[in-house]
């Protein structure tokens, strides 16, 4: 018996969707939104009408039928904190999701309108690896301050779907190595996996670590609450500077890597100076998960659309190649995964986790 898939990835500024059958994608678009766009809407769940009617556009130009499907997979959102594995969208997912208490992401959309497409088709709608997988030791919920404990939230998806490649590349199972994962895309998270399990990260969201295209990343704290506290910004608009107006867009005005090797090449020092920035708070990243691993590192893997700078993955291994072999995954390896764990669902190799 063959299988049907369709796969849903909703990211910053570009819905990616894919038909799978079996394990074989037969149709695939990464529909890019523009800031023009986007910024009608103030906050990402204001955008799923749109988001909504660029998926089912996708669908009828390809001539698929949802009714035709076995399942659909969404990428998971900012839900409650629970392991890695694949689980039901449903209900009580989607209440957490709604309540804005694990944070505000535009997958949380994602989940939104599958389930929605789900009910209409009677379709099975999982999720597997979110953005809220869960798997830190001890040690790394401790934050100075026992009211903000440390959260993971990370690109679990593609950092444990890039892990596994590699550790089948090397013919070891990926529950033997250390590994430490990088994920550049809009958001960035630096994660320390140890034997399979991803132990600690920055807050890739609007928490900590390196700042990114689009969000700031760790920021001074006592110049954060002053800053707060002047009452010239709402509380909405504070957490857009930190998480989409920040970073890149901060200091460049854009949020693209490739504008942004444009602005270099044309001699913009500023823009260079910027760019070379995020690679250095990358590789101090990097370099605080080989502290996590006791300097114990199979390999440092850098995937994401930015390692597809060479510029930015050079300068990120002047710095950190010391502690591993360095390699590269540009790109991300989300859709596939996402058909992968569809695929395990539907043929019985994995259960459904209780949410």
């Amino acid at each position: 018996m063959s299988y049907k898939l369709l796969i849903m990835n909703l990211g910053s500024t570009s819905t990616k969707v894919a038909v799978y059958e079996d394990y074989q994608e037969i149709a695939r678009e990464s529909l890019h939104h523009s800031q023009e766009q986007l910024v009608q809407y103030p906050s990402p769940l204001d955008q799923k009408a749109f988001r909504k009617e660029a998926i089912l556009h996708f669908l009828s130009s390809h001539g698929h039928k949802l009714a035709d499907f076995s399942c659909i997979v969404a990428r998971g959102g900012c839900c409650k904190p629970i392991e890695g594995g694949i689980f039901p969208i449903a209900e009580a997912m989607l209440a957490d999701i709604a309540s804005g208490q694990y944070g505000v992401h535009i997958s949380n959309v994602g989940c939104v309108i599958a389930y929605e497409l789900g009910q209409e088709y009677r379709l099975p709608v999982i999720t597997a690896d979110t953005v809220k997988t869960d798997e830190f030791f001890p040690l790394a919920r401790y934050s100075g301050l026992p009211e903000l404990p440390r959260v993971s939230t990370i690109h679990a998806l593609n950092q444990k779907a890039t892990a596994r490649r590699y550790a089948a590349s090397i013919g070891r199972p990926y529950d033997q190595l250390n590994l430490i994962v990088a994920h550049l895309g809009g958001g960035i998270s630096v994660g320390a996996h140890c034997q399979g399990r991803v132990i600690d990260a920055n807050n890739a969201l609007d928490g900590s670590g390196p700042f990114s295209p689009e969000r700031a990343g760790t920021l001074p704290t006592g110049a954060l609450i002053d800053w707060c506290f002047r009452g010239q910004l709402s509380q909405q608009e504070l957490r857009k500077k930190i998480n989409g107006a920040g970073g890149l867009m901060a200091y460049l005005n854009t949020n693209s890597g490739l504008e942004v090797e444009e602005k270099i090449q044309k001699g913009d020092r500023m823009a260079a100076e910027v760019f070379e920035a995020m690679a250095y708070q990358i590789a101090r990243e990097i370099g605080a998960s080989a502290a996590t691993l006791k300097g114990d590192v199979n390999a440092v893997l850098l995937t994401g659309s930015l390692a597809y700078s060479v510029r930015l993955t050079d300068w990120i291994k002047e710095r950190v190649s010391f502690i591993a072999p360095v390699v590269l995954y540009p790109g991300e390896n989300e859709m596939l995964s996402l058909a992968e764990s569809g695929m395990r669902y539907l043929t019985g190799q994995e259960a459904l986790k209780e949410y």
